[in-house]
């Protein structure tokens, strides 16, 4: 099976008059279609291990390989591309151009691809029907409540048509309404149309909504299970076909 993610003895240290370890021989495989949940306490890892998968650092050891692709092979131009092109990027802050509509935020990234504006807003009116917020297309950013922007900033992720959407805690800055509005949505682009999401999360709610649930600590996966059986207590290591 060719994997949407792969990392081998994902290493990575960080240097500032002392090398601090934030990754420690991660090994984990995400198959096509699923949704995998990260989570840990401050310092695990787990947004260093999102960015290094989002192409946004390099490892310090180890491999990366995104659809079988290995990226240390690639030129900066190259992972520039894979990172633009493959995959679609989800935050806690929702990154929106202020001045800019709902519209114009979708479209930035088939503009900056070169594609017609024309083309380019009719695709993004597209994504944001999928999210719900086709009467919304040219309210600006201020005139949004905080899970519209979410909703938003996830079409802008989708109209690449990524292989993989990374999202790092993409509903801690909403109310708990707003929240399952986004959970559920993430869900729904998993079950009905195959996308893949990995989630970066401290809320276990959240994750309970997950196919794969990966835990980490002191940077090394301590266990990796399906959340529908329940979240093993922290101190007992479930073996897991991602650890």
């Amino acid at each position: 099976m060719t994997y949407v993610i792969e990392t081998r003895q994902l290493v990575k240290y960080y240097d500032d008059g002392v090398r601090v370890p934030a990754l420690r021989g991660v090994d984990l495989r995400v198959e096509p279609g699923t949704f995998v949940a990260i989570m840990g306490p401050s310092g695990s890892g787990k947004s260093t291990l999102l960015n290094i998968l989002g192409c946004m650092e390099s490892p310090s050891e180890g491999s990366l390989l995104l659809e079988g692709t290995e990226v240390g092979t690639l030129t900066d131009k190259e992972r520039t591309l894979l990172r633009r092109r493959r995959i679609g990027f989800v935050f806690q802050q929702f990154n929106l151009l202020p001045v800019f509509s709902a519209v114009e935020n979708v479209a930035m990234p088939l503009r900056l691809e070169g594609k017609p504006n024309s083309e380019s807003r009719r695709r993004a009116q597209e994504m944001l029907g999928v999210v719900g917020l086709g009467e919304r297309c040219d309210h600006l950013p201020s005139q949004l409540s905080g899970g519209e922007q979410q909703r938003v900033a996830i079409a802008r992720a989708l109209i690449i048509q990524p292989s993989t959407i990374l999202a790092d805690e993409p509903t801690g800055n909403l109310d708990s309404a707003a929240a399952e509005r986004i959970i559920t949505m993430l869900r729904k682009l998993v079950d009905e149309q195959r996308q893949t999401v990995v989630m970066v999360t401290h809320d276990q709610s959240m994750a309970a909504r997950a196919d794969r649930v990966v835990r980490l600590r002191d940077g090394k996966i301590i266990d990796d299970f399906d959340p529908r059986n329940g979240f093993p207590p922290l101190d007992v290591p479930v073996p897991g076909k991602g650890a």
